[in-house]
């Protein structure tokens, strides 16, 4: 049997080139995850996790200093999680990022963690229907890579 071949990263944008990474490295701690999750209307976050215990996490991929001084909808997305995180990559000046918030360096490839987000549980119905969302929203998606034109025979 051949080894599989490397991860080749598509064609993406750099804040969803490091969406790859944080997804991998969440994937090794046994967060299931989706990217570009809509919690609620209005709101879209870059990557939303769900841990092997129920937890949530957002995290929020910013490519640059002008993608993260013009995000003014971060704040919002703080009640709809347990922790909340940033991801940039290591050029990133991390100066600019809020304190109370947590950090993740991250490329296409792989990220670490090197600051937890303050844990801030969300409340039960809340837990509820973001679990189930999630849970709709990636068997939609899947559904959508195995059929990608419904309706059609």
């Amino acid at each position: 049997m051949t080894d599989p071949a490397p991860f080749d990263p598509p064609a993406l944008m750099p804040g969803q080139l490091l969406a790859c990474g944080v997804c991998r490295h969440l994937r090794q701690h046994d967060f299931a995850t989706l990217e570009e999750f809509v919690p609620d209307r209005g709101l879209r976050v870059d990557v939303m996790a769900l841990g092997p215990r129920g937890e949530v996490w957002i995290i929020e991929c910013k490519s640059s200093r002008a993608d993260f001084t013009s995000d003014a909808k971060w704040q919002g997305y703080l009640d709809w999680s347990d922790r909340y995180f940033w991801a940039v990559d290591e050029d990133f000046p991390t100066d600019l990022l809020p304190e109370g918030t947590g950090l993740i360096i991250a490329d296409a490839y792989d990220a670490e963690i090197l600051r937890m987000g303050p844990e801030t549980k969300l409340p039960a119905a809340r837990r509820k229907v973001l679990t189930r969302k999630f849970a709709r929203t990636a068997a939609q998606r899947l559904h959508l890579f195995r059929d990608p034109k419904p309706g059609t025979i």
